[in-house]
């Protein structure tokens, strides 16, 4: 299946400026969303995409920043999310799909960001897709592979349609994986790779289970000794009741917990102790753990201890504080929208729909320009003054409210017209300068 997922996105991606990159991109958030890995999927996709991408004519430090953004936020694309969105819905008393709802518009953006990051590099340096002969049709792709597809709309129905439990609604997936396995007979499973998956399950099972278990420990320890409570109250007292203070806070707590520990375990342990502080703020219960989920995730991209980056690093043969840095600046993204949707859960789909859909195109709008500030690159190379005004503009435009909203349009307007007019004045000084002989 991950060779099908990698296939899928060399078609749909790979003829475009910067096509492997954007493979990469699109491949490592289809199997991050499945293997619930930020490293496991490095080393999976990024064997193929790290090498493509540097002969593409990216950076090293660039091609391994790519896939270790993509690898890390496939945990935040639903429909699967890893092992710890099933734990959030389990902490909160709510059906899954509620989680999923709203995991959707901020993992999206994220992605977003990631891509136009890549898509202005790729203009930057002036590269180009792959040669369509070098590439599968998608057609085909699905033709040979799209069966791999039916256990994720299998595991989709029941959670989201029927609402069964995670555990009864993955059973029935699997199931449907055993079935379509035989639709192809260089996919069937016999007993040889039926042994050979029940020993790669029972270890990814140990790996989740160990996490959980310290994580259990640890999470009984605080309950026993009250220290939970001890640590809610004290970020709401250090924080004199900011909420953007608490969230400051709370987010590098959720940092240096990912850093050491799987993304599950430093979930649970953070959200234990600083997700109750958030919602005493007026923090949504659903926004304050989503806001813990998201920077325990990216904590693998954040350095010293970015272990995405350096799974990334020894495929690239770069530094991997490097990657680590270049990583942040692609995805940071990820580090702004989880303090909008704390302030204004419109980005969680929390409202109305015509609310919601005006939020979700100004956001859109925002990642682009925030994208634009770090590379600095828009239509043409953006100065100093244009990367500031984008940068305005798009934590404006990212904060759900029309005042905002207004003023972060008008902001990235002016840097966008700014930098369009300096392309054309440099396209006629060298027009004119072409006939001077």
């Amino acid at each position: 299946m991950g060779d099908f997922l990698l296939k899928l996105a060399m078609a749909l991606m790979g003829r475009f400026a910067g096509g492997p990159a954007k493979t990469a991109v699109l491949a490592s958030g289809f199997m991050g969303s499945i293997s619930g890995s930020a490293v496991a999927n490095v080393v999976g996709t990024g064997t193929f995409t790290i090498p493509l991408m540097k002969r593409n004519g990216y950076q090293p430090h660039f091609a391994g920043a790519v896939e270790a953004c993509a690898s890390s936020g496939g945990q935040l694309m639903p429909p699967i999310m890893g092992a710890a969105a099933f734990i959030i819905a389990e902490f909160l008393g709510i059906p899954y799909i509620n989680v999923v709802v709203a995991a959707i518009i901020p993992a999206l953006l994220y992605y977003l960001c990631v891509l136009f990051g890549v898509h202005f590099e790729a203009c930057r340096l002036g590269l180009t897709g792959l040669p369509r002969e070098q590439l599968p049709t998608a057609w085909k792709v699905l033709r040979e592979g799209g069966h791999f597809l039916i256990p994720l709309v299998v595991l989709v129905y029941f959670l989201a349609v029927l609402q069964y439990t995670p555990i009864r609604s993955g059973f029935y997936a699997i199931i449907a994986m055993f079935i379509v396995s035989f639709f192809n007979k260089e996919t069937r499973i016999n007993w040889s790779r039926f042994k050979e998956g029940a020993v790669a399950a029972a270890q990814n099972t140990c790996t989740v289970a160990l996490a959980c278990a310290a994580a259990g420990l640890v999470i009984g320890s605080i309950n026993i000794t009250g220290a939970g409570l001890k640590i809610s109250s004290f970020i709401v007292a250090l924080s004199a009741g900011t909420l953007w203070l608490a969230l400051l806070m709370t987010a590098v707590v959720a940092l240096i917990m990912g850093m050491g520990l799987p993304t599950t375990a430093a979930y649970i342990v953070t959200g234990t102790m600083a997700a109750p502080a958030l919602i005493k703020l007026g923090v949504l219960p659903l926004a304050a753990h989503l806001f813990v989920f998201y920077f325990a995730i990216i904590s693998a991209i954040t350095p010293p201890v970015a272990l995405a980056a350096y799974a990334a690093a020894g495929i690239a043969k770069d530094d991997p504080m490097r990657i680590g840095f270049t990583a942040c600046k692609i995805g940071l993204a990820a580090f702004i929208v989880p303090f909008m949707f704390a302030y204004e859960p419109t980005l969680i789909a929390e409202g109305d729909f015509w609310h919601i859909a005006w939020a979700v195109l100004t956001a859109v709008i925002g990642v682009m320009a925030l994208a634009g500030s770090t590379i600095g690159f828009v239509v043409r190379a953006a100065s100093v003054p244009e990367r500031a005004l984008l940068l305005a503009g798009s934590l404006m435009t990212l904060h759900p409210g029309i005042y905002t909203d207004i003023i972060g349009l008008i902001l990235i307007a002016l840097a966008l017209g700014a930098n369009i007019i300096k392309g054309k004045k440099l396209v006629g000084k060298v027009s004119a300068q072409s006939f001077i002989p």
